[in-house]
């Protein structure tokens, strides 16, 4: 795959990096990346099993690094690219980070933050999904197929 630099393409497939580096340790392969200035600030993986700690969410985890690496809680004129639509609690911390922008590729239509409320997000907060969603939702489902085996 090719993909001109600083697209939504490209940060999602190093999103989906990072994906592959939970699916590798057997954790649910959600990776998330944070963009500042198209610049990769902050990148992530679900470790919810490694730490255990049902908190330790790809999303949380980038939005800890992200915060470190600027020096304060608030994300305005950041980006995070997910792979999977973040769940109520990942929106909630997205929005109280106050982040500019979320992209993310696949749905997830069980326990995704907008199949509850688009209320969960920052108002100012843009959202764009399906960004790669073939390839992010195919690592659930393949990690998923994996354990059913």
């Amino acid at each position: 795959m090719s993909f001109s630099i600083f697209s939504d393409e490209y940060f999602m497939n190093e999103a989906l990096k990072e994906a592959q580096k939970a699916f590798d340790k057997d954790e649910i392969p959600v990776g998330a990346v944070i963009v500042h200035n198209n610049r990769i600030i902050a990148r992530a993986h679900n470790l919810t099993e490694q730490l255990n700690d049902v908190t330790a969410h790809a999303e949380m985890q980038a939005i800890t690094s992200a915060a470190s690496f600027i020096g304060g809680k608030y994300l305005k004129g950041c980006v995070m690219y997910v792979t999977l639509e973040p769940c109520v609690m990942c929106g909630g911390a997205l929005a109280w980070s106050q982040i500019s922008k979320i992209v993310y590729g696949a749905d997830d239509d069980k326990r995704g933050f907008s199949s509850v409320s688009k209320q969960v997000s920052h108002p100012k907060t843009e959202i764009k999904g399906g960004v790669l969603s073939t390839e992010c939702g195919a690592i659930i489902k393949d990690f998923f197929a994996k354990k059913r085996k």
